[in-house]
């Protein structure tokens, strides 16, 4: 709906308004690398308030996060070079992939909960974390399918093309990309505390589904393009490998973060099977002056001592060989 023009020219509130869409393109990445630089500079404090405190946070941690957040803030504001598929393709890579990885492994949920003292908003941030719709949320299959499921449909239908036209749905797709991404990763690696922690096996069944879904739209993008869209044969292929192959090495790094977790399961159960059994007494045969187990049949001589090796091969406990030692094949007790 149009309006007619003021005779001075338009109004401040009418101006603003028919200026909004066409600032959205400028202020939407502005307020995405402004909201990505601030979460790095809060995540950054918060790290290095806790290690004042005398506590201990790898820097690693605080590596990843910044990285994070600057592949977030580069696939927003720094268009990758390339055909206009294969540039928005290695923005889908950035955003949806490896920031999200980057940033669950700095494990953010956890300096926060360590951070906070026993107060309200920390509470609340608990109650979020073990809420029944953030346990939903985080089973594995269920963010699968918000993933990839919502790949699926920008590529697939003419979402793609519909982007091209309208800034805030282009914004809102993006969000939900990262999301989704931060979510599925976050499923996988389950490295925060969350309400209940799923098995090895389903995770790694779920990124091995997921995998091959991703992989699969990719070989479609190379024979057809999304509907809608009017890219070159060769952008849309080139495009179309940098997903597959691109996807393929992210979600190595999420297997290689399941080994690791398996591995540690593995030496934490092995580690306390060795406790259980080193604080396990000494069996009765080891008690007694270090000997080892001896059958039943050897028995004590009149003074309460064992016989000795010579004294059994004469023959009896006494020495005389009219009588030999009765041989119990019983196991031990």
């Amino acid at each position: 709906m149009t309006h007619p023009p003021h005779e001075h020219g338009p109004g401040p509130a009418g101006g603003g308004a028919d200026q909004l869409p066409a600032l959205l393109p400028v202020l939407l990445p502005v307020l995405a690398v402004g909201a990505a630089v601030a979460a790095a500079l809060v995540y950054l404090a918060a790290a290095g308030r806790l290690r004042r405190r005398g506590d201990a946070w790898p820097h690693r941690r605080d590596a990843y996060f910044a990285i994070g957040g600057a592949a977030l803030a580069a696939a927003v504001i720094a268009p990758p070079p390339g055909g206009a598929f294969t540039a928005h393709m290695a923005q889908h890579l950035l955003a949806g992939m490896i920031a999200p990885l980057l940033l669950v492994c700095a494990r953010p949920l956890t300096l926060a909960l360590r951070v906070l003292r026993p107060s309200r908003p920390r509470r609340v941030l608990l109650t979020v974390a073990h809420s029944r719709a953030a346990t939903v949320l985080m089973f594995a299959p269920v963010a699968a399918v918000l993933d990839m499921g919502g790949l699926w449909a920008l590529y697939r239908t003419p979402l793609l093309a519909a982007t091209h036209h309208q800034p805030l749905l282009h914004a809102l797709v993006h969000l939900h990309v990262v999301a989704a991404g931060v979510l599925f990763t976050a499923a996988i690696c389950q490295l925060d505390p969350v309400r209940r922690r799923w098995s090895l096996w389903l995770r790694g069944s779920t990124l091995l589904v997921a995998g091959a879904a991703h992989a699969i739209l990719a070989k479609t993008l190379y024979t057809a393009p999304p509907p809608g869209t009017g890219f070159a044969v060769a952008d849309l292929q080139a495009g179309a490998q940098l997903m597959y192959y691109g996807g393929d090495l992210v979600e190595l790094a999420l297997a290689a973060v399941l080994a690791y977790q398996w591995y540690t399961a593995t030496g934490r159960a092995h580690a306390r099977l060795h406790r259980r059994h080193a604080a396990r007494p000494a069996t009765a045969g080891q008690a007694i002056g270090g000997w080892p187990w001896r059958p039943r049949s050897v028995r004590r001589d009149t003074h309460g001592h064992l016989p000795t090796p010579a004294a059994q091969s004469s023959g009896g406990l006494h020495g005389s060989g009219s009588r030999q030692p009765v041989t119990d094949h019983r196991t031990a007790p």
